[in-house]
């Protein structure tokens, strides 16, 4: 069952763009953007828990396929700037690259003390079959739950779609064609929803200080590349991503426990770009597991080249975990350090 306390809650719903707020022009049938400032007309339902909702519409508009890292600073910023005046965020996305936004979101903001609820849909709101309305219900109820002791139940970055309520920076996108487009592959789901919503508190990320300030971390250095390890790869690609000059850390997605190819080639230019600094980072293909390079011998001869471990990141967070790093810092050998660290939830470690 849900917990709630007994002040009433106030939220800001902030609109990016992506499908969830499309709506069918009555005259020409296409799919346009409403005015999310009459969202409690689109979804009466919001009415039932009489609290306040305010309504933030990013101007112009950003599709998901469009989503750049300067997004994610002016949505930390805002959050930010608004942080006093509400009990929750509620951020709608477009889904192509909300676990990129949740990810870096989560990174992004320290000292969080209350919701912030990444959600959208896969079919337009305003079409009958839609998945949005479920979603975005389940998102305020889920942003505006307090504890006996009016606390937020999940006071983390979190996307909640299609029943599931799952950690920002452990999600990744499954599928296009099904309401349930994400999943969190190495990590329980924080709330399920059903006849009631299931909180699993075991799972939730607690601050140590419910009174401490927000900060956010809006410099961000994108100076990575992923390379993705395939039969057949080339020399020539290989050393292109690994040792461009412009490159200060490269993600390298690994097949199983985190193998790669052992020819000598390969493994010469693997050495060469952790020799001259770059910052590799070893994370599986695979949608769950972990990367162990101690496994195999093919996963030890990157480990002893200089290779960092991923653990069980996804590649959204890996990124986004980068960005964030490399903009604190122009150390790689601290930026290598800290990778291997659990900073949000991210890794299991």
């Amino acid at each position: 069952m849900t917990q709630t306390g007994t002040t009433k809650s106030s939220l800001l719903l902030i609109y990016t763009g992506g499908t969830i707020g499309m709506k069918q022009d009555i005259l020409d049938q296409t799919l346009k953007p409403f005015d999310f400032s009459q969202i409690l007309d689109e979804v009466p339902e919001i009415r039932k828990f009489a609290f306040r909702i305010d309504t933030y519409t990013f101007d112009p508009l950003i599709d998901s396929s469009d989503v750049e890292p300067s997004l994610w600073q002016r949505l930390a910023e805002l959050i930010f700037e608004k942080y006093d005046d509400y009990d929750g965020f509620i951020i709608l996305h477009g889904t192509d690259t909300m676990s990129y936004s949740a990810s870096a979101l989560s990174f992004m903001l320290d000292g969080l003390t209350k919701p912030v609820v990444f959600t959208g849909s896969q079919l337009p709101i305003g079409v009958p079959r839609t998945d949005g309305k479920e979603n975005l219900i389940s998102a305020v109820e889920i942003a505006s739950a307090k504890d006996a002791d009016g606390h937020a139940l999940v006071p983390e970055v979190s996307v909640c779609f299609g029943s599931l309520l799952m950690r920002g920076n452990r999600t990744t996108k499954v599928n296009a064609e099904v309401f349930r487009a994400f999943q969190s592959p190495n990590f329980p789901p924080l709330a399920e929803a059903g006849i009631n919503i299931r909180y699993n508190k075991e799972f939730i990320r607690k601050p140590l200080d419910w009174y401490q300030n927000l900060s956010i971390n809006t410099k961000l250095d994108t100076r990575v590349s992923i390379l993705k390890i395939h039969p057949g790869i080339t020399a020539q690609i290989v050393r292109t991503i690994l040792c461009d000059p412009l490159t200060r850390a490269v993600i390298l997605e690994t097949y199983g426990a985190g193998n790669a190819p052992t020819a000598p080639w390969f493994l010469d230019i693997v050495r060469e770009a952790c020799a001259a600094g770059k910052v590799i980072v070893n994370v599986t293909q695979c949608l769950a597991g972990s990367v162990n390079m101690g496994i195999y011998a093919t996963g030890k001869a990157l480990e002893d080249a200089g290779v960092i471990n991923g653990y069980d990141s996804t590649t959204e967070s890996a990124l986004a975990k980068l960005f964030f790093l490399m903009g604190k810092s122009g150390d790689n050998r601290w930026v290598s350090t800290m990778m291997g660290k659990n900073l949000k939830g991210e890794i299991s470690k």
